[in-house]
């Protein structure tokens, strides 16, 4: 993933709060059923960015905070989600509330299927109100997953989930055409599938969020989930394209 095809996490603090976080590249573990995943990046390297888009700060490997020069080891093992790779990449950082972007990217410019992810550490009353990835949507493995946590209580979450295309025309070279939204269990059980979001059943509370996609090509999925696990996949109808994952939590 090079170019305009490197992979972008943005996330969201919501609230009065600074908030916690803790944010991974991970490629070299990633597996799949206990295998590894054929063309894992090797070498993935993360970098945080405030709204304005300037850089916060950068990691290559997690062991080691880049700003200072010394071991971080310790703090993110403390978190008990240290990644288990020495290659893969780790911010630990307490934010303010805002907008910000963790962008992956391949050491050396080199390309393969990797993670971006977003940890929330704290359970104070500001929230991770959205997590979005932008990349390209390919084929086969190659499609765009989106994983969120949902909730440390008992109550259900409301969720927004939306596979973005055709709305990035002019922003980004070769948008991905007409997205395909599914949502997925922690089983890997299809919840629900949607392909243009104004065909959803939830049609009216969709466009009562405010947040709606902009092109009937786009998709969308509401819907209130229990705590636990759940994989949002992004496909393309008819081709790849430049694509963005978002889940809103909307309580």
């Amino acid at each position: 993933m090079t170019g305009d095809n490197i992979l972008i996490g943005g996330f969201i603090i919501s609230g009065n709060d600074p908030k916690k976080v803790l944010l991974r590249a991970i490629g070299p573990s990633i597996t799949s059923g206990g295998n590894p995943v054929p063309g894992r990046m090797a070498d993935p390297t993360l970098e945080l960015h405030a709204s304005d888009g300037s850089l916060i700060t950068s990691n290559d490997n997690w062991k080691i905070d880049d700003t200072t020069g010394q071991s971080q080891q310790a703090a993110i093992q403390a978190t008990g989600l240290a990644p288990t790779d020495d290659r893969e990449s780790a911010i630990l950082r307490v934010l303010p509330p805002g907008v910000y972007t963790g962008v992956l990217t391949g050491k050396n410019n080199s390309t393969g299927i990797a993670l971006v992810e977003v940890y929330d550490l704290d359970a104070n009353k500001s929230i991770l109100a959205n997590i979005s990835s932008r990349g390209l949507v390919d084929t086969g493995d190659n499609v765009m997953i989106g994983g969120f946590i949902a909730g440390n209580q008992s109550a259900n979450t409301r969720i927004l989930v939306r596979g973005i295309g055709p709305s990035l025309q002019g922003k980004v070279p070769n948008p991905l055409a007409d997205p395909i939204l599914e949502l997925h269990d922690a089983n890997g059980n299809t919840l629900e599938t949607n392909d243009n979001w104004k065909d959803s059943p939830e049609r009216a509370d969709i466009q009562a969020t405010g947040i709606a996609p902009t092109n009937d090509l786009e998709s969308a999925i509401l819907r209130s989930v229990a705590p636990a696990t759940y994989t949002a996949i992004l496909r393309g109808k008819t081709g790849s394209g430049i694509g963005v994952v978002e889940i809103y939590n909307l309580r």
